[in-house]
């Protein structure tokens, strides 16, 4: 049974009551962390983790964390799980979130997707081949960053090995969306204030989110955690970037486990679904988890390593099957 390092969290701490070295240390995985300057002059912070002796590193996990949220914390924690298991895991904070830069120095502000994935499919190139230059190589993902990394794999076609969805964005609930008519007038409301963060929506993202209160807590333990409506040129861009994605769910053809809450009253679980029976992947799961959250992470400790101990078996699997030769592919640079 896999045992997700999240148990060993507390409501202030990601890790507990250990210092952050004490925990690398605990769970034998090494941590280190390195600015990058991407194409329009922001900072970007990344970081990857690497499993000690004596396991083995058997491939590469480049996790791609959702909308407000960062590669540390919850995120950071599912990155050392991957990496304990054997995996070299890297991840990266988008613009405006995390430790990152923001875009005219706003927070949670991507009005424009495509430089968001061209950060990704830049900073997981240079990594692969200077840390992973001959491991089979797989995406994690979740929420929104779900659909940047379809988005990777659309752009990069063979250069994956397998992407897990979690909670993907693949859908907003209707239980979230603005109401209406704003929902139907947002483009306008995004061209002429773009930056407006009063953009209403039906809920809180954390309170509907998070099934476990101490693990909401520790969500907004974070520094890095701000509260704020989401503005208006980012709301309609994600909006926008679920209906092209839809229109495309043909095209994706990459091993693919799509791993969803029942409940998820954030991201659509039924585009979720959709999505799988729509994709071209000839090796594609669906693990619709009954009575779930959108955040999987923030459920009961018996559910949350139900649900990992899937992602880790998925994963090992299928680099086992690229070891044994089953999978033919050639490492490529997917055009990045």
């Amino acid at each position: 049974m896999v045992q997700h390092p999240v148990a060993e969290a507390n409501d202030q701490s990601p890790f507990g009551t250990l210092s952050p070295s004490e925990f690398y240390a605990k769970h034998q995985v090494t941590h280190n962390s390195e600015y990058i300057t991407n194409s329009r002059g922001l900072k970007l912070f990344t970081q990857w983790w690497t499993p000690l002796p004596p396991t083995k590193t058997i491939g590469c996990v480049a996790v791609v964390h959702g909308f407000t949220s960062e590669s540390s914390w919850f995120v950071q924690l599912t990155s050392i799980l991957f990496a304990k298991h054997g995996f070299v895991v890297c991840a990266i904070d988008h613009q405006g979130h995390g430790f990152s830069d923001g875009l005219d120095n706003l927070i949670y502000h991507i009005p424009d997707i495509n430089p968001v994935v061209e950060d990704c499919m830049r900073y997981f190139k240079t990594f692969r081949e200077t840390h992973a230059p001959n491991l089979p190589a797989f995406l994690y993902s979740e929420s929104l960053g779900g659909a940047i990394a379809l988005y990777v794999t659309l752009r990069q076609r063979g250069a994956w090995d397998g992407l897990i969805l979690n909670g993907a964005m693949c859908g907003i609930s209707a239980k979230l969306k603005p109401p209406w008519p704003l929902e139907h007038l947002l483009f306008v409301v995004a061209a002429v204030v773009p930056t407006w963060s009063v953009i209403p929506t039906r809920g809180s993202i954390p309170e509907l989110s998070f099934k476990e209160e101490w693990k909401r807590k520790l969500g907004w333990a974070s520094p890095k955690r701000v509260t704020m409506r989401p503005r208006a040129a980012t709301a309609y861009e994600l909006m926008r970037v679920c209906k092209e994605l839809q229109g495309r769910f043909e095209e994706v053809d990459v091993p693919l486990l799509v791993v969803h809450g029942g409940d998820d009253v954030v991201c659509d679980p039924a585009s979720a679904k959709e999505l799988y029976e729509r994709a071209a992947s000839a090796d594609k799961t669906l693990k619709m988890y009954s009575g779930m959250w959108h955040q999987l992470i923030g459920e009961p400790e018996e559910n949350v390593n139900l649900v990992f101990g899937d992602m880790v078996e998925w994963l090992q699997n299928r680099a086992e099957r690229y070891k044994d030769g089953d999978v033919a592919r050639a490492a490529s640079d997917g055009g990045a």
